[in-house]
């Protein structure tokens, strides 16, 4: 594959990131929006390690996945270590080793063993803005300490359920150990990372040649994705989250059930 120069802003401008937000990946892909097809996924990782190998680009591409799928287990980690990239899982906690189709404590630390990084996606994936304080402790500090005590190591990130928070969210994460809070605003992160990091939540839509132009500096097709996350997260205040989930399900034909984004912020 041909490297492009990613040199476009002026010499000597600071290194950012671009934080690539994935689901589940399948062989041949599937009917979901948010449900990647395998080859095209390894598609997308070798392209990522190619430009991290060039000299001429600016910005920098790092892999996580919401809600902890079996197949980022099973099909995306041998990908990853194939072309020696790390990535952060982010795991529902209450999910692990009961769901069908989600990794176990098993596959999770088999993860952390490879140098993955681990980090919490709540207890039951409960869109935090809606949760009590009580139910807040259990999807946040709940989460945190059992990934702790299963995986024998420090759990500081969290990646918000649907994207959905406010300042009562945001004091609860810092409040119950997180000192970085991944959302789904697309946008590039520069260094070092401060405490909220966007990411670009990856569609089945979304295919390489796009992925590419998404990592170029200045991208505009990620300024105008940016723009779409802001106008549908002002529908998400104006409509509640009930009537948006309603509306979701109609255009996407995914039943709501709790968790239909995968904490993309749909």
């Amino acid at each position: 594959m041909r490297i492009e120069s990613f040199s476009e802003e002026p010499a000597g401008a600071p290194l950012r990131s671009l934080h690539l937000l994935y689901h589940e990946v399948k062989e041949g892909g599937g009917d979901y929006c948010y449900v990647i097809d395998s080859e095209e996924f390894k598609r997308h990782v070798e392209m990522f390690a190619q430009l991290r190998a060039a000299s001429c680009f600016n910005v920098w591409p790092e892999v996580t996945f919401d809600d902890g799928h079996l197949s980022d287990f099973e099909l995306a980690l041998p990908v990853l270590l194939a072309h020696g990239l790390s990535a952060r899982f982010f795991i529902t906690v209450g999910w692990t080793g009961k769901r069908p189709g989600y990794m176990g404590w098993r596959e999770l630390r088999s993860l952390h063993q490879c140098g993955q990084s681990i980090g919490a996606h709540g207890w039951s994936h409960t869109l935090l803005t809606s949760c009590s304080q009580e139910d807040l402790d259990r999807e946040l500090s709940g989460a945190r300490l059992e990934l702790e005590d299963k995986l024998g190591t420090q759990v500081d990130t969290m990646s918000l359920p649907g994207g959905r928070y406010d300042q009562r969210v945001l004091a609860a994460c810092r409040r119950a150990g997180y000192s970085r809070i991944y959302t789904s605003l697309p946008r590039t992160e520069p260094a070092p990372f401060g405490l909220m990091v966007g990411r670009l939540n990856v569609r089945t839509d979304m295919k390489l040649e796009w992925i590419r132009s998404a990592l170029r500096p200045g991208s505009r097709v990620l300024l105008a994705l940016e723009r779409q996350y802001r106008l549908k997260a002002a529908a998400k205040r104006l409509l509640g989250d009930s009537i948006y989930e309603r509306i979701w399900t109609l255009l996407t034909g995914k039943e709501t059930d709790g968790h239909n984004d995968g904490g993309g912020g749909k």
